[in-house]
């Protein structure tokens, strides 16, 4: 898959840049609730890979990509030894582990989509696909470590809009061939923001009257 405008080596390092930030919040997550080594490895792998492998599954592009190329293994297993020597030092970092799914959750929704698109999906399943991708490894990580996936609790702060709003973006930018690594780091920037922003000041999705 080569995304219109953007440089395969770029897309590359965002797919990876995605998968390495995804698989430190799924460790991290490990460290704090003090799985052993194991526990790490395995919950910064379902994490880093679980979006991505959904969506390979689901578009027929199998096996997938994670499975292909050995780096997509590899990533999370340094981003255990990173959380196991520096699980301290993240954990003076302000919140890290939703720090590094709010970034993983920016990246993998623009990947994610335009993965959708270059296969030829329509505009709206391409968009469901790309929030798959970004939502599926927080969710996968969240269950196996027994905890309610933030998608789904009712006082999470804003989660899967934010990954809907950049799809919407991508969606929007591809038919223009316009999406490029200028616009694709855009696009990023402002789902990461957003979700920053809403965990700054809890904002949350509305609900259904009582």
């Amino acid at each position: 898959m080569t995304l219109p405008g953007l440089d395969p080596t770029l897309e590359r390092v965002l797919d990876l840049a995605g998968v390495l930030v995804f698989a430190l919040s799924g460790a991290q997550l490990a460290a704090q609730k003090r799985f052993d080594i194991v526990g790490i490895a395995a919950l910064a792998i379902v994490t880093a890979l679980g979006g991505g492998i959904t969506r390979d599954v689901l578009l027929g592009d199998t096996p997938p990509a994670a499975f292909r190329d050995q780096t997509y293994l590899i990533v999370p297993l340094i981003a255990t030894v990173l959380v196991l020597g520096g699980h301290r030092a993240l954990e003076r970092i302000s919140r890290p582990v939703l720090v590094f799914d709010a970034l993983g959750l920016a990246l993998f929704c623009v990947v994610g989509t335009a993965k959708a698109l270059d296969h030829g999906l329509g505009a709206v399943p391409a968009a469901l696909l790309g929030v798959i991708t970004a939502v599926g490894g927080g969710v996968i990580r969240d269950t196996l470590a027994r905890d309610v996936p933030a998608i789904f609790r009712p006082d999470s702060t804003l989660y899967a809009i934010p990954a809907a709003l950049g799809a919407t973006a991508v969606v929007v930018l591809w038919p223009q061939d316009a999406l490029d690594a200028v616009t694709a780091a855009i696009v990023v920037a402002a789902v990461f923001g957003i979700r920053v922003l809403a965990l700054r000041f809890r904002w949350r999705a509305p609900t259904a009257r009582s």
